[in-house]
């Protein structure tokens, strides 16, 4: 089984794909312990391969701003005003739906996500795989956010034009009731979707950041505005404090700079 690892790790597979096969087998061997199938769990003899995390690049306050002027009149402003002011995964992001918001009292829902999966029915003309909405993989993932009103606002704008690109295409249009769309109603293909931000960084004379770290200046700003660590993690969906603590501990650093002045300037008074 090492040498099984071993040679995964040589042919350039990734560290956290190890760990998930690790975790894989080391189940099934610890439930063919259970039923005396196997004399001992050989997995617990293993080792595998640490991953470095990666570095974060989060957008700054102000690098923020500028990214959102500049894109203000583009199509997928919504989406991506909507990304750094909740923090939203990518595949949550693109399965909201119109009935998971509440306009009125400016919270959403996060209840799905938007997923590439196996098609089992293959026809002529379709692919091998598809885009679905499935349920959270886990409980933390389904949350409630508040949302800035100046959001509240681009949204009802968006939600306007959907209408008027939904009466142009009419009976072609797919109507999946999701907010974020191609203009005809489709599922946005993740990928597409982060090449599309990628083009709108550049446009806005901003260095490449991924995706991802989109969610990374959203916790970020949070945190450096002092909200708490604890309001964070519910806000992204992590299961434990300890997660919010430990990618983010750059920030709470600071934060404790802070706090120890605040102290400092208390003792001298």
């Amino acid at each position: 089984m090492q040498r099984f690892y071993n040679t995964k790790r040589d042919a350039g597979l990734p560290p956290r794909t190890i760990r998930y096969l690790h975790t894989v087998l080391h189940s099934a061997l610890k439930q063919a312990l259970k039923n005396q199938l196997v004399t001992r769990n050989v997995s617990e003899a293993t080792t595998c391969p640490i991953g470095k995390a990666r570095k974060m690049h989060p957008l700054t306050l102000e690098q923020t701003r500028q990214f959102l002027a500049v894109i203000k009149k583009d199509r997928w402003f919504p989406a991506m005003f909507l990304e750094l002011g909740t923090g939203l995964r990518r595949g949550e992001l693109l399965a909201l739906r119109w009935r998971d918001f509440d306009l009125d009292a400016g919270v959403l829902h996060v209840r799905q996500g938007l997923v590439w999966v196996r098609n089992h029915d293959v026809t002529e003309g379709q692919g091998k795989t598809r885009l679905l909405i499935q349920e959270p993989k886990t409980d933390h993932s389904r949350r409630t956010i508040p949302i800035p009103a100046e959001i509240v606002d681009a949204l009802k704008r968006h939600k306007a034009q959907q209408a008027q690109e939904k009466l142009l295409f009419g009976e072609s249009y797919e109507d999946h009731r999701v907010i974020l769309c191609q203009p005809n109603g489709k599922f946005i293909d993740p990928r597409n979707f982060t090449r599309y931000f990628d083009r709108l960084l550049k446009q806005a004379g901003l260095p490449h950041i991924r995706f991802h770290d989109g969610r990374h200046t959203f916790a970020t700003l949070m945190l450096e505005l002092d909200e708490s660590p604890k309001t964070v993690q519910t806000m992204l969906g992590h299961s434990r404090i300890a997660t919010t603590l430990d990618i983010y501990s750059h920030v709470s650093l600071d934060l404790e700079k802070r706090a120890a002045a605040k102290l400092n300037e208390a003792l001298r008074g």
